[in-house]
């Protein structure tokens, strides 16, 4: 293995283990803040207030800055399926530490992941030698129809099918997230240049990279939002990271030629490792137990005018306004008691 791309694999992994257990510790935040106030699906922001829920912020915040440092060394193709590895690391912390059980499935899509990530690590390709941002600005107009993609889906496939069709908010989010990670790694390589005195704060390249990664990231996260809000979770989720790691794959593979010189045998062992990264990935998100939903949405299709009562023996009888029948009873239990 190259040294860089074994220094950025180490650097993905490290990333991977604290982006996964910071959703573990915000979710414990999320509880504490619950137990005491309103919960944060109903509007509530008391999980501000709770210091487990900024430890687990900071530890995403790590994770994420190794994740930067990690595509400095390391190609797109080697770094970007690794992020997978954060869902085991999730899954697994979720079992022992909020009860939710990891089953048999759920298992061997973990193992899936592993195993396609290292497939992906044996035959990723070295990074290749760059000497100026201005080298990264000839290689970065290379792969410009995505953009004319993207303005097409916003412009006119998302008021026509945008509400009915979770490809057009997932694509979108899928094609502007590889954009984002080609500027940060272009950002990330100015950074190592100038480090090494070969200053590039100077090139206007370096500060349109800059805002073209904002702007990505901006883009991204409010078309993911409402591809979140407007269709199911279970399947976003497997489905975004399938599309943004192809996007991503393929776009460093035209801007910064990771193929170039490399055997078809070792192209096919790295696209195989994606495809068993990916079916774990889903294995993974098709086990997932759902949330369950509030109390009161549980009980808000009964109708006012019933009554269910529940008898000594365990049986459950409706009781209607107008019924004056009332046998021996348990309890009475009312919808709006609910609410």
């Amino acid at each position: 293995m190259y040294s860089g791309n074994l220094l950025g694999f180490g650097l993905a992994v490290s990333s991977s283990a604290f982006i996964g257990s910071s959703f573990i510790i915000k979710k414990k935040g999320l509880q504490r803040a619950a137990a005491s106030g309103t919960r944060a699906r109903s509007g509530g922001y008391g999980y501000l207030l709770e210091p487990l829920w900024w430890i687990g912020m900071f530890t995403m915040v790590i994770g994420e800055f190794a994740n930067f440092i990690a595509y400095i060394y390391a190609p797109a193709v080697l770094v970007t399926p690794l992020g997978a590895l954060s869902i085991i690391v999730s899954a697994v912390l979720a079992h022992f530490l909020l009860n939710e059980k990891l089953r048999k499935m759920g298992i061997l899509g973990c193992v899936l992941c592993i195993v396609g990530s290292t497939v992906i690590v044996l035959h990723a390709p070295g990074e290749h030698s760059i000497n100026s941002v201005e080298e990264i600005w000839d290689l970065a107009t290379q792969p410009a129809a995505a953009i004319a993609v993207v303005l097409v889906l916003v412009l006119y496939c998302e008021p026509l099918y945008g509400e009915t069709n979770m490809m057009v908010y997932i694509g979108v989010c899928s094609i502007n997230g590889s954009l984002t990670v080609m500027s940060v790694k272009a950002i990330g390589i100015a950074i190592k240049l100038t480090l090494e005195g070969s200053s590039q704060v100077a090139s206007y390249q370096t500060w349109i990279f800059v805002m073209v990664a904002v702007t990505c990231i901006i883009t991204q996260l409010n078309y993911l939002n409402k591809a979140l809000d407007t269709f199911n979770t279970a399947v976003v989720s497997p489905i975004y990271y399938a599309m943004f790691t192809s996007f991503t794959i393929l776009a460093s593979a035209i801007m910064f030629k990771d193929w170039a010189g490399q055997s078809a045998s070792t192209i096919i062992s790295v696209l195989c490792g994606f495809l068993t990264v990916l079916s774990g990935t889903m294995i993974l998100h098709s086990t997932r137990e759902p949330d369950p939903p509030p109390v009161s949405d549980m009980y808000a299709s009964l109708s006012p005018q019933i009554s269910w009562i529940v008898h000594a023996n365990g049986e459950i009888w409706k009781k209607k306004d107008n019924d004056e029948s009332c046998p021996e009873v348990v309890a009475i239990i009312q919808p709006d008691h609910f609410k």
